[in-house]
């Protein structure tokens, strides 16, 4: 389908007319009347719509905002200044405003995009000719994927439209739903999604599964502080599910190990060489600056020509250095001149351009090895990295939030040392109350680090001494992050000042726990959609 970037107003009025959704799409005659008939024509339209959800191989439309939103917390600089830095220069130093959004306005779109042709494929797949299995396995699907759009929306915006049916050119003034109401309906699809998708073969080759619903049902529980159905659904992942934890980490994120054991969802890719079907997150995330001179080789066929956005900082580093957590901080940044871990044959000094990277780091974790480069004659857009979106560490780590806050520090602490045990660590003892609450937030930033949780997790999570959400403390003048970079020595970040050091500085707890409301939705709907309090 045509990658129709418009409003969620301007797409209901385009979609309802069906000129342009379906009609025009090189499939002869076919309208949404006489489409949805067959089992083929619904798996290529829930297959479209899987895609844009996850869009590995589009660096703008969601790829950018995902990265952004890792710029503004404590685990990423944007990193490359040898470019502006426009599309992500608003949120990753808090001077964002609903006028000036960067590249955050297109996730809004995009996602209402999806939503809006979600609810066209529901309504017409449930009156389809196609058996009852099939029709739950497409119908399955489609919920999970709004619920996955509504997710982001209400993470990122706070209060936004809802609707779940497809728009008409009567239906064009919308107003935000509460939170809550957000919440209510993302529940909803995904145990309508599990349910449906129950008795469907499990599909270890990206399609969306009961297990993917309750894990993402697991993770929304949490977030709201549902500790009970945060336990149960990770729980039911962990004990029922058929995955198992790599038992090596570096292995999660391999080329050569798509769909791995430990994989619960991820964004697929291929290099297949005369087809677009790479991820763009290497690339995007990619050191810029690399010279075939720094490589053993000294062969071109080495070298990915990187972006250069979204760099770890030294603040993350030192996380990892302070647990003497060796193969998590390895498989996660490398530093300029050290050997790329898994890869020091082929790449033993990792180098790049100081002067277009704040941090002299990458993240260790969209790498793409030296072997698998080589085989590639086309690179930008055919780079096989899968990106995981949900895997089994981050319910281990659901659960143990979650029995920390039913009273179970027992089993809490069990489930932190499960994870700990995978990178070879000693097992933690003796940890309770407010100690132990915040070595399961450390736990999580220490593996979940750039698969884009962190934001959402700094915003939700409390600090135990102040009660006020863990970003309060990290960022604004007094916060413990802004401070550490401005009197950090690290031999890097203050060296390449093209970038401010004083990253997170103007962050107000009175507005940015939420980004803005794209101006252009609120004009659009003539003022009925409201602004969020501090724009």
């Amino acid at each position: 389908m045509k990658k129709i970037i418009v409003s969620i107003i301007a797409f209901a009025a385009f979609a309802v007319s069906c000129d342009d959704f379906i009609e025009k799409e090189a499939r002869g005659t076919q309208t949404l009347e006489n489409y949805f008939q067959t089992a083929q024509e619904c798996e290529n339209y829930v297959n479209e719509l899987t895609h844009r959800l996850l869009l590995t191989n589009d660096w703008y439309t969601l790829l950018a905002p995902r990265l952004t939103n890792e710029t503004a917390t404590d685990d990423a600089w944007m990193g490359n200044t040898g470019q502006d830095s426009g599309a992500f220069r608003p949120c990753a130093q808090y001077i964002v405003t609903p006028e000036n959004m960067g590249c955050m306005n297109s996730i809004y779109t995009a996602h209402y995009y999806t939503i809006q042709s979600v609810n066209i494929g529901l309504e017409k797949m449930a009156l389809s000719p196609l058996s009852e299995t099939q029709k739950n396995q497409y119908i399955g699907e489609s919920l999970f994927v709004r619920a996955y759009c509504y997710y982001e929306l209400v993470n990122d915006f706070g209060a936004v439209p809802l609707y779940t049916t497809s728009l008409g050119t009567g239906d064009l003034k919308l107003q935000r739903s509460p939170v809550t109401a957000v919440y209510a309906q993302i529940e909803g699809d995904l145990k309508e999604s599990a349910a449906k998708l129950e008795k469907i073969p499990v599909d270890r080759n990206g399609r969306v599964n009961k297990w993917a619903a309750y894990a993402l049902l697991a993770r929304v529980s949490l977030f709201q502080e549902k500790w009970a159905e945060a336990k149960l659904y990770s729980n039911k992942v962990i004990t029922e599910g058929p995955y198992a934890l790599e038992a090596d980490f570096l292995k999660i994120w391999d080329v050569n190990n798509h769909n791995g054991v430990e994989s619960i969802l991820e964004a697929q890719s291929s290099s297949v060489q005369d087809k677009s079907l790479g991820s763009m997150l290497p690339t995007f995330s990619g050191a810029r600056g690399e010279d075939k001179k720094n490589f053993p080789s000294n062969d071109a066929k080495d070298v990915i020509d990187g972006w250069g956005w979204c760099m770890p900082t030294s603040d993350l580093e030192n996380a990892y250095l302070s647990e003497n957590d060796v193969v998590r901080r390895r498989s996660t940044i490398t530093k300029w001149g050290e050997a790329a871990y898994g890869d020091e044959v082929l790449n033993p000094t990792h180098k790049f351009s100081l002067n277009d990277n704040k941090s002299g780091r990458i993240c260790r974790k969209y790498y793409i090895p030296i072997a698998t480069r080589r085989a590639l004659d086309k690179k930008d857009g055919h780079l096989p990295l899968n990106v995981p979106l949900i895997r089994l560490a981050e319910m281990y780590l659901t659960r143990a939030e979650a029995a920390y806050q039913l009273g179970d520090a027992g089993g809490a602490l069990a489930d932190i040392n499960v994870i700990r045990a995978r990178v070879k660590l000693d097992p933690k003892v003796g940890l309770a109350g407010p100690n132990l609450l915040r070595q399961i937030y450390k736990e999580r930033r220490l593996e979940l680090a750039f698969e884009g949780l962190r934001l959402f997790d700094i915003r939700r999570e409390k600090d135990p001494s102040t009660g006020k959400p863990v970003i309060e403390s990290l960022m604004g003048p007094n916060g413990t992050f802004v401070k550490y970079n401005l009197s950090s020595t690290d031999q890097y970040e203050t060296t390449n000042l093209k970038e401010a050091q004083d990253k997170g500085i103007n962050f107000s707890p009175t507005k940015n726990l939420l980004w803005p409301i794209p101006q252009l939705e609120i004009d659009l709907s003539g003022g009925l959609i409201t602004q969020n309090a501090g724009y």
